[in-house]
């Protein structure tokens, strides 16, 4: 069975470069997304997101009638659910966050209706173990006129399957088309019709497992991840106690040939290494202790780096008794979660710089190349251009090491750079 027509549930920072990816293969693609501005953006022929080499391939496929976008989902051959999996609200401090899936059910209630017999479902969206087997208990609730894997098996009328996005932001085009892909299929017919779908634009080796191994992989990465960076952060801090450059440290220590320690920064973020770890925890708390104690000093960091600024200020006045807090300004460069993207989803430089704008009795400026205007974070708040910021500021905060801010020399006196590039 071919697949003429596919669907793509949610098209964010994952959605859209697949949809564009299938489609730039003369595929029809029916981009679905609740999000109307991004709907008709889409269907201009333009990308309401930053990844370098997307808009081309969107427009030339928007104008040649192969991707379309829409606000409700129309048969297709088959659907890709790519939508988010945050969390529920936190009750108590220390509680281990737990996965909120109320986005993939209700993608999977607005496909149903339209599922026929040899239709393909992927879930690509990170998710729990178990979160494959669960989307398709609400298939077969929602379509009782049609059987699903875990009832009828390869002789099921709909195959399921768990395909993780394993793509870098500013890379995906490349890498959605060059990485390996990881197949988790409910049966193994199931898998492999996942691999005759990906196998439309994916270079990379497709390798088959099953879903909760598929599901697993993903958050195994991101979560080995997590603990090498929580390494580093840690180091950090150990050799701001000791007097001690870490940024030569960490470059003299990785001279040894097998040593790669990491680069610390002001916490983790993204909607993967600061999340995904959560996922190993909330099922097996008893267990995943080192991965729980990184998640832990990861998170701290960002108030680390708030006491910072907070001593800074107080060596700044004391230096210049005759001003007071409300005299000081104090810039933040970097709001995304990492270098040179404008995705702010889980963003540490974020959070901290929305906690020095509430705390601040002074102005408090922001510099974000890769964005137009600020979130809607504190109304104090002012985005600025790098030399203003250079001018104004009396503390400069260095968050996010994007390629405007590395220069041979900075004007301003008074510095934290949590990334080591001034």
């Amino acid at each position: 069975m071919s697949f003429n027509t596919i669907s793509v549930i949610g098209l964010g920072y994952i959605g859209l470069p697949t949809a564009a990816m299938f489609a730039s293969r003369k595929k029809k693609v029916i981009g679905v997304d609740v999000n109307q501005r991004a709907v008709d953006t889409i269907n201009r022929g333009e990308i309401h997101i930053v990844e370098p080499d997307l808009d081309m391939i969107v427009h030339a496929a928007v104008t040649e009638g192969y991707l379309k976008a829409v606000l409700t989902p129309e048969p297709a051959d088959a659907f890709l659910i790519a939508v988010p999996t945050p969390f529920l609200p936190v009750q108590m401090e220390g509680d281990i966050p737990q996965p909120d899936l109320k986005y993939i059910e209700a993608a999977a209630n607005a496909i149903a209706p339209m599922l026929k017999k040899g239709d393909l479902v992927i879930l690509e969206s990170t998710s729990p173990v178990g979160a494959t087997e669960q989307m398709a208990e609400w298939l077969a609730a929602a379509r009782p006129d049609l059987t699903f894997p875990q009832a009828a098996g390869d002789n099921a009328d709909v195959n399921v399957a768990h395909c993780p996005e394993r793509v870098l932001p500013g890379h995906v085009v490349r890498e959605l088309v060059e990485n390996d892909r990881v197949i988790g299929g409910m049966t193994a017919k199931c898998s492999a019709r996942a691999v005759e779908l990906y196998k439309t634009f994916v270079q990379g080796e497709c390798v088959i497992t099953n879903a909760r191994t598929a599901e697993m992989a993903k958050l195994t990465e991101n979560s080995c991840r997590d603990v090498q960076i929580a390494f580093a952060n840690e180091l950090s801090i150990i050799c701001d106690k000791l007097d001690i450059d870490v940024w030569e440290l960490i470059s003299l220590a990785n001279r040894h040939p097998r040593i790669n320690i990491l680069q610390p920064g002001p916490g983790v973020g993204g909607h993967c290494i600061a999340v995904d770890p959560w996922f190993i925890v909330s099922k097996t708390p008893n267990e995943a202790k080192l991965i729980h104690t990184a998640r832990k000093v990861n998170d701290a960091k960002p108030e680390w780096v708030i006491n910072k600024v907070k001593i800074a200020i107080a060596d700044f006045l004391q230096a210049n008794p005759e001003k007071t807090a409300k005299d000081v300004t104090i810039a933040c460069y970097g709001l995304a979660f990492k270098p040179d993207i404008d995705d702010l989803r889980e963003s540490p430089a974020l959070n901290i710089t929305k906690k020095i704008a509430e705390m601040h009795a002074g102005k408090v400026i922001a510099v974000e190349p890769n964005i137009k205007e600020l979130p809607v974070v504190n109304t104090a708040l002012r985005l600025v251009s790098f030399e203003e910021a250079e001018k104004m500021a009396d503390v400069h905060l260095l968050l996010v090491d994007h390629k405007e801010f590395k220069k041979e020399s900075f004007g301003g006196n008074c510095l934290i750079d949590t990334k080591g590039i001034w």
